[in-house]
This record gives structure tokens, sequence and C-alpha cells, in this order.
């Protein structure tokens, strides 16, 4: 199981509902109403914010990769 699967296993009905509403924003490129930011140190990765919720993902050209779906911590932002 990876990551995001396991992620996804942990949470309720209603935050993945949010998830996949936000994840539809994201695929859809509309940006607008997101709590959206830019890496340091990046210009291709990004991250939304949703309560304690952190959605991860690059955007290269007209490609959008999720890199992780992880609940907010003092790790969530670490470089492998």
């Amino acid at each position: 199981m990876d990551k995001i699967d396991k992620i996804l296993s942990k949470l309720g009905e209603r935050e993945k509902e949010k998830l996949k509403n936000i994840l539809l924003k994201i695929n859809n490129s509309e940006f607008r109403g997101l709590d959206l930011k830019k890496l340091k140190g990046r210009n291709d990765v990004f991250r939304v914010r949703q309560g304690n919720m952190r959605i991860i993902f690059r955007k290269t050209d007209h490609v959008i990769k999720i890199l992780a779906l992880e609940r907010r911590t003092s790790k969530t932002y670490r470089r492998s």
C-alpha cells in the first residue's frame, strides 16, 4: 500500500469528499478559492491547505502529479 492509499484509508467520508473536490479543482486548473502556495526552492511544486490536510503536487506543462496527501505535522514539508 502506498502513502496516498494509506492516508485515504484513515480519512472519514466528509474528509474524503472535501479532498475529492479539491483534487477535481486541481485537475481542472481551477485554483481560485484554494489556499495554494508554491513551495520554496521549487518552481513546479505546490501545496494546497484544507484544514489540517495538505496536498502537495507538481505541475509541469499540462501534467499534474500528486506527490503527497498528508495531515499537517512537523514532517510534512521535509524533502526526502
